[in-house]
């Protein structure tokens, strides 16, 4: 296997620390820290008017930034690095390499809160060393295998660099709309890429792990009309005022998505957590749209469906992910995952449904519904990271390398 160059850790019974033996062990560990770090400095700013530097950013901005440019692409970052040497048999970034596209992701988030003249420019350069090793890292296989069908996720990479670069000279006083656009653009962007790994993944991991016969169906159709609606969707919400238009495209893509739900269900998907999770996730995502739509035509607070992609969509599909390539990247049975991982899971759900459905059937206690999803969010990855980040640092149990 050409993947056996990737690491030599797991052979060697001395070494027992592997964080950098391959992409997903420190950005999945960071990704679950800053997951609850993170949310609870927002929770703090939010619910307690906790007051800190934020380079001079509104906590609001700082809070969309952090979750997208942050948490979001640490767990892309982690994914794809691991990924692209299973699809290319290519290893990418390890070892030294590695540390230092880790490092910048680190500093980025850093930055943020130095008292100091500057630390916004430090940021925006840390985060853009950051990116360009993330498509180095990700590209440089592909290339040399001439996997030239990934080239698109090496696209979104790119546009991801644009967006943040977007955001900052927003954030920096170069471009007057540039805050929003960059992280709505962003936002957006890791919304596709998360349904291109749902694309990808999700109907081979029920097919592999439900206990009955199951062929999950895969239309073309849909395939195409996901991607060109979305596109088109984005764009408008991103850069036009056409609210109507936006509310007959979130139907369609409420219909394309509900679709391919009906299409990847079985009944067995339900006894799995790690199964369950990331058809949540997705069906999250497929009401993100619903209540785009109820936000053009019945008033409904577009912040509600932007929650619901974020919270219930790409974090249950984040932490899903997260956990079974975790499992399986080091050695251990991804049919027989830890029994916390349910709970786990379910607290993510619930973060989910008080985020959305609570505020939307109670609007006058937003507030504590806001700090109750705060909550449950931070328990599910404090669980999630005291499970997963001993033996992310460990190398594998089966002795291979990686």
């Amino acid at each position: 296997m050409p993947m056996m160059n990737i690491d030599t850790a797991g052979s060697n019974p001395n070494r027992r620390f592997a964080l950098f033996a391959l992409g997903f062990r420190p950005f999945f560990s960071l990704a679950g820290l800053f997951a609850v770090l993170g949310m609870l400095l927002w929770m703090l700013m939010f619910g307690f008017s906790l007051q800190l530097p934020l380079s001079g950013l509104l906590p609001t901005i700082w809070h969309a930034h952090e979750m997208v440019y942050g948490y979001a692409m640490a767990v892309i970052a982690g994914f794809l690095l691991t990924a692209v040497g299973n699809w290319t048999g290519i290893p990418s970034f390890q070892g030294w390499k590695l540390f230092i596209v880790v490092a910048f992701w680190l500093i980025a988030r850093v930055a943020f809160f130095l008292p100091v003249e500057g630390s916004l420019s430090l940021s925006a350069v840390a985060d853009v060393l950051f990116m360009l090793g993330l498509i180095m890292g990700v590209s440089l296989p592909v290339i040399r295998a001439r996997q030239w069908a990934q080239l698109g996720i090496i696209f979104k990479l790119v546009s991801m660099l644009l967006a943040n670069g977007l955001f900052y000279a927003g954030a920096l006083g170069y471009l007057s709309h540039g805050i929003s656009w960059g992280l709505y653009t962003g936002f957006y962007l890791i919304v596709a890429l998360v349904f291109m790994m749902a694309r990808r993944v999700l109907p081979f991991f029920i097919e592999r792990g439900v206990d009955e016969p199951f062929s999950a169906r895969n239309r073309r159709w849909i395939d195409i009309a996901s991607l060109v609606l979305f596109l088109v969707w984005a764009s408008l919400d991103i850069f036009t005022q056409q609210r109507l238009l936006i509310g007959w495209l979130s139907l369609a893509l409420l219909v394309v998505h509900a679709w391919r739900l009906f299409d990847w269900h079985t009944a067995g998907i339900w006894k799995k957590p790690l199964l369950w999770s990331l058809y949540l996730a997705y069906a999250f995502l497929s009401v993100g749209f619903l209540l785009k739509a109820l936000s053009v035509w019945q008033g409904v607070s577009p912040f509600l469906a932007l929650h619901a992609f974020a919270v219930g969509g790409v974090g249950l599909m984040t932490i899903g992910m997260m956990s079974r390539v975790a499992l399986g990247h080091t050695g251990r049975n991804v049919f027989e995952p830890p029994a916390v991982l349910a709970p786990v899971f379910a607290l993510i759900v619930l973060a989910a449904i008080a985020r959305v459905a609570f505020p939307l059937l109670d609007a006058g206690h937003y507030k504590l519904w806001i700090t109750l999803s705060q909550v449950l969010w931070i328990t599910g990855f404090a669980a999630f990271s005291a499970v997963y980040i001993p033996q992310l640092m460990r190398p594998r149990v089966d002795g291979q390398p990686g």
